[in-house]
């Protein structure tokens, strides 16, 4: 009977560290690491693995990780601008960061020791510069910007010269599938639109511009120039837009579309059937989206932080990959986000005290009294979070055990529950 006492007791103080434990970081899959800085980060890039990567952001800001994110470590870049692109070719040592804002002028910097020291470079027109790549190797690459702007270098960014867009639209996403000859700019004011070269600049043509989108924000095409996806927001009603072509861009499909937030990055790593998408809301929450199919079907996946997410990239495989985005947030999953995915769809706000599972103890599953459609996060009793259910069924097909359950729009405390076998 003793021992019976003593094993309860350290349940119970077990379960009060949960407890105390849960509200702070996520567990779907999507881990939060300690980035350093609370500026607002904008751009990723991993060029061969997963352990050394870099992040740009607001304020000249640019972070380098040599142990695939557990340390993050400021580089002095040597502005003070917004660095909304960052782009390391083929290894970690030579790259480049672009940007302008809120200087107004061409920010072009480049390293070739691994971000150790970085050097100016000279645009021939002083406008922002929105995004930056690199398709095949160091010296060949392509810079975009406002009102229109698209540079281009062929000695390494020694000198950049000027491209006819044949638009004045705000450029921002480049990617070049296979080569430095056919390419693809996205563009996101006044309207959505897609650029297309197939001559390495020399000709932009723009296949795609449609007035019911706000933005397009990134484009990416996964193993050729035909099958594509593209992140962005629609007007009227507000929302997040994901679409897909599958003819190098002369028609895009709309895949998915929501009421709330905006679609910013977009990546699939490997092949042209599993991909994410990150972006934001306005309430502000992030959202982080992802598809197994070629984009028939998007699920959600949640990571449990207040934030919008603007970049997103698995660097080698489908299962490990970073999201970064404001307050200096970078997250990370090892295992393809899978932890705590759900199917589309919301759930109301639920007030304190205002849940109940019953039965308690169960056998098969418990119910919510009153939010049998809404959806609740369970936890296991080290924090992890295995599995997004509704009211009506929570806990089904879960081992024994003790768990923890959460509304997920709710600021209740953690709900105990056991599952006896």
């Amino acid at each position: 009977m003793k021992q019976l006492t003593l094993s309860r007791l350290a349940l119970c103080v077990l379960c009060g560290a949960i407890i105390t434990l849960l509200p702070g970081l996520g567990y779907s899959g999507w881990v939060t690491q300690n980035s350093g800085t609370t500026n607002t980060l904008l751009k990723i890039s991993f060029p061969v693995d997963a352990q050394t990567g870099y992040v740009s952001g607001y304020s000249g800001l640019i972070l380098k990780t040599t142990d695939g994110g557990a340390n993050w470590v400021s580089q002095t870049s040597g502005t003070t601008d917004y660095l909304y692109g960052i782009h390391f070719p083929v290894d970690a040592q030579t790259g480049y960061a672009v940007g302008g804002y809120p200087s107004a002028r061409a920010t072009i910097r480049k390293t070739t020791d691994g971000g150790a020291t970085w050097v100016s470079q000279t645009s021939p027109l002083q406008r922002n510069l929105w995004g930056v790549y690199f398709p095949v190797d160091a010296q060949t690459g392509y810079a975009a910007g406002s009102s229109g702007l698209i540079l281009k270098t062929t000695d390494g960014g020694t000198n950049w010269v000027v491209q006819t867009s044949g638009t004045t639209d705000y450029l921002y996403g480049i990617h070049f599938p296979l080569d430095a000859q056919t390419g693809y700019i996205t563009g996101w004011y006044p309207c959505g639109s897609i650029l297309k070269t197939t001559d390495g600049g020399a000709n932009w043509v723009t296949p795609y511009r449609d007035t019911t989108l706000e933005q397009i924000g990134s484009v990416n095409f996964p193993v050729d120039a035909q099958t594509g996806y593209a992140a962005g927001s629609r007007l009227n009603p507000h929302g997040p837009c994901i679409q897909k072509t599958t003819d190098g861009g002369a028609n895009w499909v709309t895949q998915y579309t929501d009421t709330n937030g905006y679609g910013n990055g977009v990546h699939f790593p490997v092949d042209a059937q599993t991909g994410y998408v990150v972006g934001g809301n306005v309430t502000p929450s992030c959202f982080i989206l992802k598809t197994t199919d070629g984009g028939a079907n998007w699920v959600k996946q949640y990571a449990d932080i207040i934030t919008h997410l603007a970049d997103v990239q698995f660097p080698v495989d489908a299962l490990t990959g970073f999201a970064v985005g404001s307050g200096g947030a970078i997250l990370k999953t090892t295992d393809g986000g899978t932890i705590g995915v759900e199917e589309g769809g919301g759930s109301r706000q639920i007030a304190v005290g205002s849940i109940m599972a019953t039965p308690n103890p169960f056998t098969s599953f418990s119910r919510i009294p009153g939010h049998s459609t809404d959806r609740f996060n369970l936890y296991d009793i080290s924090g992890r979070r295995v599995g997004v259910y509704k009211g009506d069924r929570i806990g089904e097909g879960l081992v024994p055990g003790v768990y923890f359950i959460r509304a997920e729009k709710g600021n209740q405390k953690p709900l105990r529950i056991v599952k006896v076998r």
